[in-house]
């Protein structure tokens, strides 16, 4: 059984409810959920790019809307809003109502306004929140999928605070943002966008509260104040995370539609309907950035759920199959492929590796060419994820699975011809190539300082040195790197980004031109795409729409700003007593979804 066969043996055996175990629980103790993350960077929901930060800020703040938690296909569904979003005929003006007597959590700034009283969630609040991916100041990695959107007015209020140097106005009204009442919203967008509601339930669209933000600045980051079903009790940055209960947290109660032939949804369903949320009190994440010690915390029972390291699997999931230690322990196993790509970014400012220039786009390619990813899955990932054809991932609209590119290809006789026909050749004769212009060079990949990233860059090395390429690696934590990036300060990264919607443009969005220093990370800009991606947003669903999409991945091939690599896969494994775990597609906030019960006493 190969390991993406496996699916069907797992949702058989992956069991909705808690497996038997014996042990004591204190009565009235708190139920606290224990995981292991990666390094954070913040939790400002506007300000923030990283699925790592983004999973806590999903618990803290609020979207207008959400996805249902066991629904497949996904199915959008109110949150904060009292009802789904009513739509003028050509998709340009939305309605959105807010249910009333939503709380933010307490917090000093409101207290010059409230009199010591709640602070209700309001209509300006969502205008404000939508308003701050817009401001320079912000530096939002959503501002590009804002952009996109196109609320009217929005781009224009934000292009005069960065031609005239001042301050972003919010209190300037735009057709985009109205404030009809204290309840009601209006968006206007410059044009039809059939899909809005869905950006609408991502995480940088989350609600936060002005006073808050002007009251901590910069260091909003730190001081996350929002309306969803937990607060932030404890940081301490890249050690330890702790989440409590919020305690003004509104009646909210399990609701879910699975489909009715899903047995493991409907299972969920039938234990956990109607049950008040959330149904944990605290979550204690503990931030490990190497494989090893978070699988062995796992091992000893110190956290609830893992996402498998790549490296684990043959020890987990030995031909596909949960190992019978972990089995009989009632641990269970959870696999699916994920909408997420991992890929190999050019900065397209670059010097060497940059521009729209014959040459610099046949070093892209070569590059690509060159690049062994079926290797990469069969011996680092141990079969764990299936090789990219585009930018439109697997679950997103667009995708077909029988499309093939030039992006799977391995060929380093392919990639050495084109190098040679195109200048890059090596004049002295010492094994590596010098530019057209005769130089010697060296290309720098940024990666970071673990044992994981370590085998990767030793590939990446053996890959490039076949084509006589020479290649340096410079290590940093992940959130340095990924800020380099965004500023233009790397030659070339590896990094993975996920759909946060089930729209295949979330997979376009990081080749649109105005968003470099965002979700663009090549700071790739080609008016062709920038067209092809404005017309796929303004479409509906259909067969005009599917044939754009496969115009627009063949540009991505054509011009290669990105080496797409795979699209990952991912087991998680889940401890007996961990009940209703379902792996969310597109959203991060499953911490208020599942309930704990007892666990092993101490041997």
């Amino acid at each position: 059984m190969t390991t993406l066969n496996r699916r069907d043996w797992l949702l058989s055996t992956a069991a909705a409810g808690v497996a038997p175990w014996s042990a004591a629980q204190t009565a009235g103790a708190p139920k606290v959920l224990r995981l292991a993350s990666e390094s954070e960077t913040g939790f400002d929901p506007a300000r923030v790019g990283d699925v790592r930060s983004l999973r806590i800020t999903s618990h803290i703040f609020e979207t207008l809307f959400e996805f249902d938690p066991l629904a497949r296909p996904v199915k959008l569904r109110p949150r904060t809003a009292l009802a789904m979003p009513e739509p003028s005929d050509d998709f340009r003006s939305w309605t959105v109502r807010l249910k009333p007597g939503i709380r933010f959590t307490d917090d000093p700034a409101f207290r010059a306004t409230t009199a010591g009283g709640p602070r209700e969630l309001v209509a300006a609040d969502v205008a404000y929140s939508l308003k701050r991916l817009a401001d320079p100041a912000t530096k939002s990695p959503g501002w590009s999928a804002a952009e996109q959107i196109g609320l009217s007015g929005l781009a224009a209020l934000r292009r005069e605070a960065i031609e005239q140097k001042k301050p972003f106005d919010y209190d300037r009204p735009i057709p985009g943002l109205q404030v009809l009442d204290r309840h009601t919203l209006r968006f206007v967008l410059d044009a039809g966008r059939p899909r809005f509601p869905q950006w609408l339930a991502s995480a940088s669209t989350a609600t936060v509260a002005r006073e808050v933000i002007e009251a901590h600045g910069e260091l909003s980051m730190q001081h996350p104040v929002g309306t969803g079903p937990f607060r932030l009790a404890e940081w301490r940055r890249s050690s330890r995370i702790v989440l409590e209960r919020n305690p003004l947290y509104r009646t909210v109660r399990y609701e879910a539609e699975p489909a009715a032939d899903d047995l493991e949804g409907q299972a969920i369903l039938a234990r956990l309907k109607g049950r008040l949320l959330p149904m944990v009190d605290r979550v204690e994440i503990d931030v490990i950035d190497e494989k090893q010690p978070t699988w062995l915390a796992f091992l000893n029972g110190e956290h609830d759920w893992v996402e498998l390291p790549d490296g684990f699997l043959p020890v987990a999931m030995p031909g596909g199959n949960l190992a019978p230690n972990l089995k009989k322990r009632g641990i269970r196993a959870d696999f699916a492929v994920l909408p997420s790509t991992y890929y190999t970014m050019f900065n397209m400012e670059h010097p060497l590796v940059g521009g729209y220039a014959p040459e610099r786009v046949a070093l892209r390619r070569a590059i690509g060419l060159a690049i062994d990813v079926k290797r990469e899955v069969e011996l680092l990932r141990h079969g764990s994820a299936v090789v990219a054809q585009s930018p439109v991932a697997v679950h997103l609209s667009g995708y077909h699975a029988t499309w093939k590119s030039e992006m799977s290809e391995y060929s380093p006789a392919k990639a050495r011809a084109l190098l040679e026909l195109y200048g890059w050749k090596d004049r002295d004769g010492d094994g590596w190539r010098e530019t057209p212009e005769g130089q010697p060079f060296t290309l720098e990949m940024a990666t970071q300082p673990s044992q994981e990233t370590r085998r990767f860059d030793e590939l990446m090395k053996r890959d490039m040195a076949a084509i006589g390429l020479r290649i340096a690696f410079r290590a940093a934590q992940w959130p340095e790197q990924y800020k380099a990036a965004r500023a233009g300060k790397l030659m070339m990264w590896s990094v993975s980004g996920r759909a946060s919607a089930p729209d295949g443009i979330e997979g376009l969005l990081r080749y649109e031109g105005k968003a470099a220093g965002g979700i663009n990370l090549s700071r790739f800009d080609l008016p062709e795409m920038n067209a092809t991606i404005a017309k796929l947003q303004a479409l509906p669903d259909g067969p005009e729409r599917e044939a754009l999409f496969d115009h627009a991945k063949r540009l991505t091939v054509a011009w290669m700003p990105y080496k797409l690599r795979t699209h990952l896969a991912a087991t998680a494994l889940v401890q007996p007593w961990l009940m209703g775990f379902r792996r969310p597609l597109f959203w991060n906030n499953w911490f208020e979804f599942v309930d704990v019960g007892p666990r092993p006493l101490p041997a």
